[in-house]
């Protein structure tokens, strides 16, 4: 089992506790008004990035009244503030890489935030491009485990042109080329394949072992990371042990 396809599970199962208190809804909301902006569309056919927000929203059992709202801001830019994407990297316990995606209006602000986030916690924020190369953006799809045997949903998955299916614990992780999300989620779908989340998400060419002190420091700044308004998602090349993951998803 890979440290990325730990990570995804360990992610959706924070995003649903988050929406449980309303926190995630926020963020999402958020990115759904970039999204239609960005893409001048507040048609999903036709706008990748507002399409795979939509999802992420109704994941989180968000009201379609609030999505559309997002949306109608977002094409209309009324009584907003003008976001932008942003991206901050870094170091955290035991030598793991960080990448951090916000959306913020207010550079300034986000970047002292998310600084102290990464000194209050035991890691360190660095230069652009310290650490982004050894990400990946790719379409992840977590699939209940239940749902489906693993060969038919390989037979699915990579017929629709995914690049892998692995095995991520309580859920069968797919993964893609960013261009063959879509094809690829609709496909599982069609095939009444048990869809648990679906996302586009920067993952590391490869993982470090955390454990110990180093693990236990590692969640608490991953955690923090993930708590600040302006951050969207947080990715880590970390391959943390059993109890660490018990942790996060406490």
């Amino acid at each position: 089992m890979s440290g990325h396809s730990k990570w995804s599970t360990i992610k959706h199962k924070k995003a649903a506790q988050d929406a449980k208190r309303g926190k995630i809804f926020t963020k999402l909301i958020r990115e759904i008004t970039v999204a239609a902006r960005l893409g001048n569309s507040g048609d999903p056919n036709f706008n990748p990035r507002l399409r795979t927000a939509i999802l992420a929203a109704k994941a989180a059992s968000m009201p379609n009244d609030n999505i559309e709202r997002a949306i109608k801001k977002g094409l209309g830019d009324t009584d907003g503030a003008a976001f932008e994407d942003v991206t901050y990297e870094g170091y955290g316990p035991g030598g793991v890489a960080i990448l951090v995606q916000a959306l913020t209006d207010n550079r300034n602000r986000t970047v002292a935030d998310v600084r102290g986030r990464f000194a209050k916690h035991g890691g360190n924020m660095g230069e652009a491009g310290c650490v982004n190369w050894m990400f990946h953006r790719k379409g992840v799809v977590l699939v209940e485990r239940d749902s489906v045997a693993e060969e038919q949903l390989m037979e699915m998955a990579l017929e629709a042109g995914a690049e892998d299916v692995s095995d991520a614990g309580e859920a069968w992780e797919v993964t893609t080329d960013p261009e063959a999300f879509e094809a690829v989620r609709v496909a599982l779908e069609s095939g009444q394949a048990g869809v648990r989340s679906a996302e586009i998400a920067m993952l590391p060419e490869s993982t470090v072992r955390v454990t110990g002190s180093d693990a236990e420091k590692l969640v608490r700044l991953l955690d923090a990371l993930e708590d600040s308004d302006d951050v969207q998602s947080v990715s880590a090349n970390a391959d943390l042990d059993e109890e660490a993951l018990a942790q996060l998803e406490g």
